[in-house]
Order: C-alpha cells, then structure tokens, then sequence
C-alpha cells in the first residue's frame, strides 16, 4: 500500500504561510505561520471518508422526458430533442412549461414544487429533477 508521508502542501500569501502534510487518508497535520507570529501544529483527527457521487439522470429518464415534450408540444417523432434541448427553443412558452411539469409528475408519479419548476429550463434539467424527486420518495 502506498503512503504519501512526508508530501507537503504550501501555500503562501504576502503574510502568511500555512502547511499541510498528507497521509493516504487526507491531512494529518497543518501549521500556520506569518512574519509575526508562529503558531503550532494543529493535528488533525481521522475521521470517516464520506464520498458523494453526483450523476446526471438515467438514460431511461431523458428519453421518458423527451417523450413527454414531444407530446405536450405537439412535436413531430422525428423532432431532434435531446437532453440539451431547452423548452424556450422547441417553442415552449410557460403555459407549455407548466403543461410539461404537470405531464411529468403524472408519469413519474411525483409533485415538483413551484421553485423546482421554475428552475428548469432543459430536458437534462427535468430529468435530474424528476430522478432526485424519484429517490427521496422511495428512500
């Protein structure tokens, strides 16, 4: 297994230097020191490492919405919508943005807030809404 004991981090500023030595796990110690003053290292606890991965919507979940933009703007099945596509530059106006949200919770069974509805503005938009909504309820 591979240590990183003894690699260092600086940073300096005009007046102040601080240090950071790593360990496999992250930092263990840091010390700070400026033209006036030093201070002592301040060691560092381990603690649990927390990793949170963010991914964009399930491949299912775009094409779902594309469907359902298609619909609510009376969109030819060839009309070119994609995960980029913005509802302003399919034609959609609020009335159509609000019909499309509202088509959305039907299908997917949830309840977008008003604040979470304005928000949208893209298909990848909704669908990484509809698939955050989606978790929560089910967790």
């Amino acid at each position: 297994m591979a240590s990183m004991t003894g690699a260092s981090i600086s940073a300096l500023a005009p007046s102040r230097q601080i240090k950071a030595v790593h360990g496999l796990s992250g930092p263990k110690f840091v010390s700070f020191s400026s033209q006036k003053k030093s201070f002592s290292s301040v060691r560092m606890q381990p603690g649990p490492l927390r990793f949170r991965i963010s991914c964009a919507a399930k491949p299912e979940t775009v094409e779902k919405v594309c469907e359902i933009v298609r619909k609510q703007l009376a969109l030819p099945d060839d009309a070119a919508v994609s995960a980029e596509s913005k509802f302003s530059s399919l034609g959609a106006d609020s009335l159509d943005t609000v019909e499309i949200v509202m088509g959305l919770e039907e299908e997917f069974g949830i309840s977008v807030e008003e604040d979470s509805a304005q928000s949208i503005a893209t298909v990848q938009d909704a669908a990484d809404l509809i698939d955050k909504l989606v978790e929560t309820k089910s967790a």
